[in-house]
């Protein structure tokens, strides 16, 4: 019985570190703030319990795409070293335990948003899975160094998913949360290809660094900087969103530029750790910007 109770703890984070926990959590962070600013003003106790369920069900279906992900990919896992670790690399999980456990979650999220959320939910997560799991997964990332620029369209649809869960509708606001995500996706995980280069050259992966070389990659990131500067404008000159956001916005982008700029002059695998880290930043606390903003009372 003892090993037994030993047992479980470590098959459940076994299962857990399939779904690439801290990635779903960036996704649902990014889902909620669609769903925040999709419902004018202070929201009802039914938006609150809407939005908890969609968020659930965001979750479920985001987890069994990560462990897809690490079905498809395990033999790549395996070579590199930030990815050694997961169970499937390793072979603690088998390919069945992981297919059901991603089907499982799959199903069930998928069963929420449409029943206790909506059909279009449902099924704008779901051609988020495939397209993260089949079209990127397995098509594109082995295939084109621009995988990650093409495959950033599934991963920029949460705040879709969360506008669509409050509404039933896909809107040009939440379409201009997508592209902010969308642009923000190649200089945040080429910043980390840079330093990881020797990874992906051992894995096999078409990365950009490894097929373009060091400096043609930094020069791309430093161009995504600026073109994502300008769409994380796009907010407030629609009128989505006030000076508050404005000035965060104007404040991380520039910084993310810097840091690009930076990276770009003098490279050292230390500023391409620090802007990979700042990546991360400047999407948290531009979200959260949003969230803020969307709360303060707005000059007339």
């Amino acid at each position: 019985m003892r090993a037994l109770a030993s047992f479980m703890p470590l098959r459940w984070q076994q299962f857990n570190a399939l779904t690439k926990p801290r990635v779903i959590q960036l996704i649902v962070f990014c889902a909620l703030i669609g769903m925040v600013l999709a419902v004018p003003g202070i929201p009802s106790w039914p938006d609150v319990r809407l939005g908890a369920i969609a968020c659930l069900g965001i979750w479920l279906v985001s987890g069994a795409a990560a462990a897809f992900n690490c079905i498809v990919e395990k033999a790549i896992d395996a070579r590199m070293k930030r990815t050694s670790w997961r169970p499937t690399a390793k072979g603690e999980l088998s390919d069945r335990e992981t297919l059901l456990f991603s089907a499982v979650l799959c199903v069930l999220g998928s069963a929420i948003l449409y029943i206790w959320v909506n059909p279009l939910t449902m099924w704008l997560t779901f051609a988020t899975f495939v397209g993260y799991a089949i079209v990127y997964t397995v098509i594109l990332k082995p295939l084109t160094p621009q995988n990650i620029v093409i495959g950033g369209a599934s991963g920029a649809m949460p705040p879709v998913l969360g506008w669509a869960a409050m509404t039933g509708e896909v809107s040009p606001e939440s379409l201009i949360l997508c592209l902010i995500i969308f642009l923000w996706t190649p200089p945040h995980f080429w910043a980390l290809a840079l330093y990881r280069v020797e990874d992906y050259r051992k894995s096999g992966l078409p990365m950009l660094p490894v097929t373009h070389g060091n400096e043609f990659t930094r020069l791309q990131i430093l161009l995504y900087t600026f073109v994502l500067l300008a769409a994380c404008l796009m907010p407030f000159i629609y009128g989505m969103s006030g000076w508050f956001y404005l000035a965060s916005a104007l404040i991380l982008s520039v910084m993310f530029c810097a840091y690009a700029w930076a990276l770009w002059r003098n490279y050292s695998d230390e500023l391409a750790k620090k802007t990979f880290k700042f990546s991360l930043y400047h999407l948290s606390l531009l979200f959260a910007a949003f969230l803020i903003d969307h709360y303060l009372p707005r000059s007339v």
